[in-house]
């Protein structure tokens, strides 16, 4: 298996060998087979505590795939520590989004497959699998069988082979029947060309107010949401707007970890870390 920094000097080498880049963009593909599966990576080293940073029940692999997950002991040996180099973490549309970044320099807009599909900036042309281009470089999608609006999967196409990251990066030389449409992006034939600027007024935040226990209403409720998703226990009755016991004690942890002060009060600085890590939570989902 090939290691992160070898592929990094490969696509080096061919950048500056003339080669058309879709050429180079699928070769950089093909030397990524092996590498690991990881739900809502994009490009990330392979680590313990890459690792620890995107794993949740629903997604077990993410632990029990890794030798060091607790990162107590050491990743020597492990395949995806080749000659003692990283390799890189992606899901689905993590890798088509690394690929593309790292040969075009460009960045395929959308948290998750259905977001990039659904995004007009993304694409020269699109359309459902039969009138596809396979003198192109594609990006392809599965639509959801039970939801039409939505995409449950993405891969990059060529020459009607295919390289996906679905269990681990892997190389397909015939395209499966499961693809359903495909999208050109819009950098495939060169340097993606620079969006025209739209003006939006930014609008001026509305300042929460401070709140506590024994506090209730639609901003305690929003303050229960946010540390639901980011894994913090409010209590058996979720996000009731109602501020008692199990949040104090939910705000604690969460102070804890932010290395705020640890005070069970949702001011001005706790309200500013929660948004910031509900941000950063959302840049990595998938849609």
């Amino acid at each position: 298996m090939n290691s992160a920094k070898y592929v990094d000097e490969k696509i080096a080498q061919m950048k500056t060998s003339g080669l058309a880049l879709r050429n180079v963009a699928w070769k950089a593909a093909l030397l990524c087979v092996g590498w690991p599966y990881v739900y809502a990576a994009r490009g990330e080293k392979c680590t313990p505590a890459n690792r620890r940073a995107h794993y949740s029940a629903a997604h077990p692999t993410i632990k029990t795939k890794c030798q060091n997950f607790d990162g107590k002991g050491s990743c020597s040996g492990c395949k995806w520590f080749p000659k003692g180099e990283r390799v890189l973490a992606n899901d689905c549309r993590g890798f088509t989004y690394m690929i593309l970044l790292k040969i075009y320099g460009w960045k395929l807009v959308g948290a998750g497959a259905t977001s990039q599909w659904n995004n007009k900036s993304n694409w020269k042309a699109k359309g459902t699998i039969s009138t596809i281009p396979d003198d192109k470089l594609v990006c392809l999608f599965v639509q959801d069988k039970n939801n039409k609006s939505k995409m449950s999967h993405t891969g990059l196409g060529y020459k009607g082979e295919t390289v996906e990251c679905s269990s681990g990066v892997q190389h397909f030389t015939k395209r499966n029947k499961k693809w359903t449409h495909w999208g050109l992006p819009v950098c495939e034939d060169g340097s993606a060309p620079e969006p025209t600027p739209t003006p939006t007024p930014t609008p001026t935040p509305k300042k929460k107010p401070t709140i506590k226990r024994g506090s209730s209403g639609p901003y305690v409720k929003e303050c229960q949401n946010d540390l639901i998703k980011l894994k913090y226990d409010v209590g058996p009755t979720g996000a009731d707007g109602k501020f008692g016991k199990n949040t104090e004690k939910a705000v604690k942890a969460f102070q804890k970890d932010q290395k705020l002060v640890v005070d069970g009060i949702v001011g001005k600085n706790t309200w500013a870390a929660l948004d910031a890590a509900i941000s950063k939570l959302n840049e990595g989902s998938v849609g």
